[in-house]
């Protein structure tokens, strides 16, 4: 255990639990229902509303081989090519496989995907996909409609729910065994201020990390905190440097920050071509799949394109699908895109990658484990082995689905007892624990403007060492606040310097992965290093957090995972 917490008041109330999951996508929520359905008095915690997290805005759909010809095997195979020789193969056998059936039983939770004329589930091709095997719902709101059908079922199910909490750290017993988590609840309400859910299980499925970027499709809510929370717990987390940009992201100027509007590849799987400001397609004759080849290809593509020509963003042309496919196939996209004043019936769409999805995050082995006992992660802030360098188009709610549903019959199967957890230290420890000392709010809009520079689309030696040296100094200036060695004053403990000091960690961790992995793989493009080494390239890069919060860096001997220490 790295001894390091936030620095926070200590909790003012707690509450008892078997289970707490944080995070309300479907990972969390799937892993919630599926461990009180076990009988285990589960709580769940959530940073703003239930429904406000990443799953409610994944347009395109959900992976599985459900379709007639379709087979788990050939599933198997996208995946692999698409993680680019980094997939742990017994992980993605695991997603495949038990895949459909996780799909029909999202169905009988309450999801309504779309159906043909003869009532079977519609299916859609994306990026990556030799066959249609993509399950979509309100034609583009595929998130949506599975985000309402949990949040029904939670709420039918009378679930113990704690909304607009911030969760904060690990709590821990004194063996270092999982013994629950704090948090701040914003807002008044039964629970207030900083408290404590103590929980011999922990499940982090807090989401992504988009926000450590100025432009990028996530939420305001994805700011690395699960990620964080398990770091500063002594977790491994690997492949931290594979962020997935999305190719086709709805362009809104080259000054835009926050959450941007997604055009979905579905757009593309229905055919939909990408072309430049002369109207010529640049992706034929780069891939066998053109416009549907794998993500980071695509956004490599365009990124190029834009160079050549000088130009800051590519087109989608998508004119000949007319007014009702439009409406009736795309009516969120086709909502965001003429709120914006463009109009796709008649009008290309404006188009930039922006970072969309961590393939990397918590170590986890194939029943959810970390490596800390009684810690567990699913969902995107978890690093299963199923994506990779780069992840194959709408796996990622199968991900969820799968390995939430795998957590919660490894707790159900173990039922750990209740410990104490052991008081948070007081300042800093001689081997280097202690609070974190927290950055100002305002070095937010530094940070991401740091990553988008020097750790984006493109990346090279001299970019992120920049970025690096950036970092440090942000981490540096907050130390000296904090212990009065000529810093600026103090910061106050809050939601947003909490949130920067996770963005911080977070940003360290990934630009110290990227640097050491010198070549481009998946996602990860090296302009200086343009080739992949399967030779020395084909290994993991495992991180770990030093009591002196130092990010510590080690590289896998093979393509394997090494065995993550179970629970319990």
């Amino acid at each position: 255990m790295t001894g390091i917490r936030l620095t926070a008041p200590a909790p003012g109330w707690a509450i008892d639990a078997d289970v707490v999951v944080v995070g309300s996508g479907v990972a969390g929520l799937t892993a919630a229902l599926r461990c009180a359905a076990a009988g285990l008095d589960t709580v769940v915690v959530t940073k703003a509303r239930l429904d406000d997290g990443s799953t409610r805005w994944a347009q395109g759909g959900i992976a599985a081989a459900l379709g007639e010809g379709d087979t788990p095997e050939q599933h198997l195979d996208d995946t692999l090519v698409a993680g680019a020789g980094l997939c742990d193969e017994e992980a993605v056998r695991t997603l495949v496989t038990e895949g459909p059936d996780a799909v029909r039983r999202l169905i009988e939770t309450g999801a309504h995907f779309d159906t043909t004329d003869g009532g079977a589930i519609a299916l859609t091709r994306e990026g990556g996909h030799h066959r249609r095997r993509i399950a979509h719902a309100g034609g583009d709101a595929t998130g949506a409609e599975i985000s309402r059908a949990l949040v029904e079922a939670v709420r039918a199910a009378a679930l113990h729910t704690i909304e607009n909490a911030l969760v904060l750290d690990l709590l821990t017993d004194a063996e270092g065994r999982t013994a629950g988590v704090s948090l701040h609840v914003m807002g008044e309400g039964q629970h207030d201020g900083v408290g404590a859910v103590r929980a011999p299980s922990v499940v982090l499925a807090t989401g992504g990390m988009g926000q450590v970027f100025s432009a990028t499709t996530n939420p305001s809510v994805s700011t690395g905190d699960g990620v964080a929370l398990a770091l500063r717990a002594g977790a491994e987390v690997s492949d931290l440097e594979f962020v997935q940009f999305h190719p086709t992201v709805l362009f809104l100027g080259a000054d835009s920050e926050g959450q941007q509007p997604l055009v979905s590849e579905a757009v593309r799987g229905e055919g939909a071509h990408l072309v430049d400001g002369d109207g010529v397609r640049f992706m034929a004759g780069q891939h066998e799949l053109a416009e549907l080849a794998p993500r980071d290809i695509v956004a490599k593509g365009i990124t190029r394109r834009m160079h050549e020509k000088g130009a800051e963003h590519m087109y989608l042309d998508a004119r000949h699908f007319g007014a009702a496919m439009w409406e009736q196939r795309f009516p969120t996209i086709l909502a965001a895109c003429r709120a914006h004043g463009i109009d796709p019936v008649t009008e290309p769409v404006p188009v930039a990658p922006a970072a969309h999805y961590a393939s990397g995050g918590v170590r986890t082995d194939l029943r959810g484990r970390t490596t800390v006992p009684g810690l567990y992660a699913c969902g995107e802030v978890a690093c299963t082995g199923v994506h990779g360098a780069n992840r194959l188009a709408s796996n990622s709610l199968l991900e969820g689905l799968v390995f939430a549903e795998r957590i919660a019959a490894d707790i159900a199967e173990t039922r750990p007892s209740r410990t104490e957890p052991v008081a948070a230290p007081e300042g800093a420890a001689p081997e280097g624990g202690g609070p974190v000392a927290l950055p100002a709010p305002e070095a937010r809009t530094a940070i991401q403007r740091t990553m988008s520079r020097g750790a984006g689309v493109l990346r090279s030696a001299a970019s992120l060492a920049a970025a690096a040296e950036e970092l440090e100094a942000l981490h540096r200036e907050a130390a000296a606040g904090a212990d009065g060695t000529g810093g600026p004053k103090a910061v106050v403990p809050g939601v947003e310097a909490w949130e920067v000091a996770n963005l911080l960690l977070v940003s360290r961790v990934l630009v110290a992965a990227a640097r050491d992995r010198e070549e481009t793989r998946g996602c990860h493009w090296r302009e200086d290093r343009p080739d992949r080494d399967d030779a020395h390239g084909r290994r993991h890069l495992v991180v770990r957090l030093a009591p002196d919060r130092t990010p510590v860096v080690h590289r896998t001997e093979t393509a394997a995972f090494p065995p993550v220490r179970p629970s319990g």
